[in-house]
């Protein structure tokens, strides 16, 4: 799985490097670090989002918080997997 954290202007100033620190240790914790890739994208085209942006293979998933984080990273990743 490819996993793409926005940190454009935009999701950098909603906080896309807590994001991605939350997405290290959850990848960690969960031992997917041979599953899964993490990267970052300059612009995911969700701007106007009231979160980070964050491309899981082929979907895009907006609005992502660190008070939302755990239970996106679970769909999105967990039981994706």
């Amino acid at each position: 799985m490819n996993i793409y954290v926005c940190v454009g202007s935009s999701c950098h100033l909603k906080g896309s490097y807590a994001i991605i620190e939350l997405m290290k240790e959850h990848i960690a914790k969960n031992n997917l670090t041979e599953t899964v890739k993490l990267s970052a994208a300059f612009c995911l085209g969700k701007c106007a989002s009231e979160g980070v942006s964050v491309k899981f293979d082929d979907e895009v998933v907006t609005g992502v918080t660190p008070e939302n984080f755990k239970q996106i990273f679970t769909k999105y990743v967990i039981e994706a997997l």
